[in-house]
């Protein structure tokens, strides 16, 4: 009785191990473990990113962070009178604050020379820049009367011109107003963040029980990190920027009205209206997020996206897989060439080294080199192995050829944003119908002999 079942068991034991569905489950098993290390890879690619935008950081901290320039803002400072209900039983008091009103120019040009500079930290590249910016326009006449605020209330003597920076480590010299015929120092420090919160005030010093209309002009050598932006405050407010910059990136609230690009510089200006923004020209109270959110300038950054590239990569890898598994498949059922589940992870595996010698290398140079290299390597390495496995030149070549197929077809998705998804459904379309051409004749019940 041993030896009958002994072999009852060897014969179902052979017909499990030679099963086509048993095969086909046994890859698609290995496909969903594979997928471990291909997670593993894409929290290496975010973490790459993380430290390159740590360095960034770091170098910002001690140059100065990205700028946002606001200003010059007029505010006069006037008494409120609150009746309060006293706690002894005295009756009411008149409780007196000081409030703020706050006046935008009427007219303001912003011309901005900005001077790009790469620095480094370990193997990343940092942006920073030195840009003198030269601002100038006029106010007009500041006036109370649709507030109903009693003249004597107004405190005109306390009246005071703020500009902010959102980083003043960055301001280089000492930044000096001239008020019409009067010159004057900025401060740091402003009395209210009304409208800034971070920068620079200089008190008018006037006893007129008025402020006439002015023309204003100051220059500001300010340094920054990758952004420099604007607010644009003036009734009618201009902005002219150049820098010698190749691959400049606008954003913001506006873009520009003209600019010219070419390989090494950019010139770019804007012209915005009061209208076009969603607060007044003279206000009371803060309005600091809708000054902050009409901002608009440039970001001027390293045109570097391996980390982008190499996770858009990285989202193909369980189809990088599952293909390369399917024409290992197909060799194995239409010529009779056993492959093993080990020889299925060995190669799976080395699919996924592909991505860290990618990332690795991208690193360092551009990333179609770096995909080129990784790629040419990873498919060697598998074309070897596939020829011990086949030990058939024709056979080999063609899935070293298929190979090279699907590296090229993917890479092409990858630099091809605007039609990646037209191509990898065609892509798709195309490889399931190769499937099913190539198996329409496979006897799924069948075992092999």
């Amino acid at each position: 009785m041993q030896p009958e079942s002994q072999t009852t068991l060897e014969k179902v034991n052979s017909k499990v191990r030679n099963s086509l569905t048993f095969r086909v489950i046994t890859i698609v098993i290995l496909i969903l473990l594979l997928l471990i290390p291909v997670s593993m890879i894409q929290s290496l690619i975010s973490e790459r990113e993380f430290r390159q935008q740590e360095a960034t950081t770091e170098v910002s901290s001690k140059w100065a962070n990205e700028q946002i320039v606001t200003g010059p803002i007029l505010t006069v400072p006037y008494k409120t009178f609150v009746r309060v209900q006293q706690t002894n039983g005295m009756g009411d008091k008149l409780v007196e604050s000081i409030e703020y009103a706050h006046f935008l120019p009427n007219t303001l040009q912003i011309h901005s020379i900005v001077k790009p500079e790469v620095r480094k930290r370990g193997i990343f590249k940092v942006i920073v820049y030195t840009t003198q910016l030269t601002v100038s326009g006029n106010f007009v006449e500041p006036s109370f009367k649709e507030w109903d605020i009693s003249p004597e209330h107004i405190l005109w003597k306390d009246a005071f011109v703020s500009i902010g920076m959102t980083d003043l480590r960055g301001i280089k010299e000492q930044i000096q107003l001239q008020w019409n015929q009067q010159k004057l120092l900025f401060e740091p420090g402003v009395q209210t963040n009304d409208v800034i919160e971070s920068g620079l005030s200089c008190k008018l010093t006037r006893d007129e029980t008025s402020i006439p209309s002015s023309s204003f002009s100051y220059t500001v050598q300010l340094n920054g990190s990758s952004k420099l932006q604007f607010t644009p405050i003036g009734k009618t407010t201009t902005v002219s920027m150049q820098a010698k910059w190749g691959d400049p990136k606008f954003d913001g609230a506006f873009l520009p009205d003209t600019k010219t690009i070419t390989k090494d510089s950019v010139t770019a200006s804007w012209k915005v209206l009061h209208v076009n923004r969603s607060y007044p020209q003279q206000f009371k109270g803060s309005i600091q997020n809708r000054i902050q959110e009409s901002a608009f300038g440039v970001e001027l950054k390293v045109p570097v996206d391996e980390y982008q590239k190499s996770m858009r990569s990285a989202k193909y890898a369980a189809l990088f897989i599952t293909l390369t598994f399917l024409i290992f498949f197909f060799i194995e059922v239409l010529h009779s060439v056993r492959v093993h589940p080990m020889q299925y992870i060995i190669v799976g595996l080395a699919l996924c080294v592909f991505y860290t010698l990618l990332i690795a290398i991208s690193e360092h140079i551009t990333f179609a080199w770096s995909y080129l290299i990784s790629s040419f390597f990873i498919i060697t390495l598998i074309g070897m192995y596939a020829h011990y496995i086949f030990k058939h030149i024709q056979i080999s070549t063609i899935f070293v050829l298929l190979l090279s197929l699907l590296y090229g077809f993917i890479f092409t998705i990858i630099q091809s944003e605007d039609y990646a998804l037209l191509m990898g459904s065609i892509g798709l379309f195309v490889v399931l119908a190769i499937v099913m051409y190539l198996s329409r004749r496979i006897d799924w019940y069948s075992i092999y002999k």
